[in-house]
């Protein structure tokens, strides 16, 4: 039986008719620790931001995520000098596992024009401008999604973002988890000999190896402080450390199977098309990259893999002018410009 994407497209993909008389998009990035506003001018190319906090539903419950979400966007729209509605369309890119309650809030508060989508979706606009490819994600936590075929026949389809307990796979808090793992592994002669038994004990302050284990149970350590040791690893993966380098082809091989999956799926495979990576795990460089690339490339020759520039709150700017049905209006590199600028200002 075929299976429905577990996330799904908004409409507006491919119903959206032209407008001309457009000049403002609003585009939002929500996460678990802040929220990014931006207005853009199409017409004087000049953009405004706002920021307000944590809009995770799963993190701070709806009515909080509502209030960051909203906040940042009247923020924005301030900065602007602009009314509310003047905007052509607003896109909510939102993390989280259900986004109707935050939808049903947001549409009450502000109206049918203001569209809240899956901050995956959001992604894969940011690494393919909208268009044919696939974002995977690798920060503390990991997911992929991507998107195949063109107008009313385009397939989505999303892998992975089970969360930390029963998958994010290749993210920085399984880099993490792997790594103390190798350690204790090293410690009770189970396996092989490695540096990351020094640097675990070095990075979370802890006497010893066997210590690093007792304080993830009981202080907690968070899912921040166990991915930030991923840091440490690459380090030691770049100096040659065998241990640390294997596991960053492993978190490959798993991250990369998620992409084939994504890239069957959507019909991708004989294309060429974007893989857009996305997230600080990609920071450890050549020793994650490269070895993705060839698992990528084993299943689409086609596919260019590259890590992404545009900040998060970009692919919510490109769906709200694709919700005026403005396609071609907007480019990475000139939204990679404006939004550094504005937000130095």
């Amino acid at each position: 039986m075929e299976q429905e994407s577990l996330v799904q497209l908004p409409a507006f993909l491919t119903s959206a008719q032209p407008r001309a008389d457009v000049r403002y998009v609003l585009g939002v990035d929500g996460g678990a620790t802040k929220t990014l506003a931006a207005v853009l001018d199409l017409e004087r190319r000049a953009l405004h931001v706002g920021h307000g906090g944590p809009s995770n539903e799963d993190a701070v419950g709806a009515s909080a995520a509502v209030q960051a979400l909203l906040g940042a966007a009247e923020e924005a729209i301030e900065r602007a000098g602009i009314d509310a509605g003047e905007l052509g369309a607003a896109v909510l890119a939102v993390a989280g596992t259900d986004m109707h309650a935050i939808a049903g809030e947001v549409r009450a508060a502000r109206g049918d024009a203001w569209l809240v989508v899956n901050d995956v979706v959001g992604a894969w606009a940011t690494a393919t401008g909208a268009g044919p490819g696939v974002a995977a994600i690798a920060g503390t936590g990991s997911n992929v999604f991507g998107v195949g075929g063109t107008g009313a026949q385009l397939r989505a389809w999303r892998a992975g973002g089970w969360g930390h307990v029963l998958g994010d796979e290749g993210s920085g808090y399984w880099l993490g988890v792997q790594s103390i793992k190798a350690a204790l592994r090293d410690r009770e002669a189970s396996g092989p000999a490695t540096a990351l038994s020094d640097a675990a004990k070095a990075f979370f302050g802890e006497p010893s190896v066997e210590a690093v284990a007792q304080s993830v149970y009981s202080k907690p350590r968070t899912k921040g402080e166990i991915a930030a040791f991923a840091i440490e690893t690459a380090k030691l993966a770049e100096q040659g450390d065998a241990v640390a380098r294997e596991l960053y082809e492993r978190g490959a091989r798993e991250l990369g199977e998620q992409i084939a999956a994504v890239i069957r799926q959507t019909g991708l495979a004989g294309e060429r098309f974007p893989v857009g990576l996305i997230g600080s795990a990609y920071k450890a460089g050549a020793v994650f990259v490269e070895p993705l690339t060839r698992a990528v490339h084993a299943c689409a020759p086609g596919a260019r893999v590259a890590t992404v520039e545009l900040a998060p709150v970009g692919g919510s700017l490109i769906l709200a002018a694709r919700a005026c049905g403005l396609v071609d209006e907007l480019d990475a590199g000139e939204l990679c410009s404006l939004i550094g600028r504005a937000q130095q200002a």
